[in-house]
């Protein structure tokens, strides 16, 4: 088996026992977590434990999500095949290439000059040509591309950010973790006839977010 196949297998055996038996459902973010090489998305000396139920670091103290998150904030998000989302907390990409997998426009930052330029080239080298990537705070937002029709953030927060509630579209859902700096609550906030409906999803675990209405201010 040539190394192509290999991780395709371990990627489809992932799918299957991670994410389709916790309960994620929707077949478009099904196929977009097969189709996207994560072992690609990690420092190569952890590509075999790529496909893993488990984050790993991809340097910088960041890390990249637990495959079963991604895919659960990704069917949260409930993004269409039109739809231009924003993403704060680029890190290596990955989550970034599963939406560009399921949407038409991906707008990405990442506080990081390393990770950002890193991501960067790695998502054009895969051929995703529907995303943008920003080095800055990612609490602020991209205020002239909003608004946008979703909002996916992947650092624990104390609060949402106004700016990110201010550039979401009517109709638009933004996902992102709230609590303390060691544990979240998964949080789906909803624009509804200009205002703005939460629920929590669950318990999560993330990096702290960083930036002006993150846990200290962005430098």
């Amino acid at each position: 088996m040539d190394e192509e196949a290999f991780f395709r297998r371990l990627r489809e055996e992932m799918v299957r026992t991670q994410i389709a038996e916790r309960g994620i459902r929707n077949p478009r973010v099904l196929e977009a977590m097969r189709r996207v090489p994560r072992h690609l998305f990690v420092p190569e000396d952890l590509r075999h434990r790529a496909y893993e139920d488990t984050p790993l670091p991809i340097g910088e103290g960041q890390t990249i999500s637990q495959p079963y998150m991604v895919a659960w904030m990704t069917e949260l998000l409930d993004a269409g095949e039109g739809d231009r989302v924003l993403e704060i907390g680029t890190g290596s990409g990955y989550q970034a290439a599963v939406l560009c997998e399921l949407v038409k426009e991906v707008y990405t930052i990442e506080k990081n000059l390393l990770l950002a330029r890193e991501a960067e080239e790695r998502l054009r080298s895969l051929g995703y040509a529907n995303v943008r990537v920003r080095v800055g705070d990612g609490t602020l937002g991209w205020p002239e591309e909003a608004p946008f029709d979703g909002i996916i953030v992947t650092a624990g927060a104390p609060s949402v950010p106004q700016p990110l509630l201010e550039q979401l579209a009517e109709g638009g859902r933004l996902v992102i973790p709230v609590g303390s700096a060691t544990m979240q609550m998964l949080t789906v906030v909803r624009k509804e006839d200009g205002a703005f409906r939460t629920t929590e999803e669950g318990s999560c675990i993330f990096v702290p977010l960083v930036g002006k209405y993150g846990w200290r201010r962005f430098r």
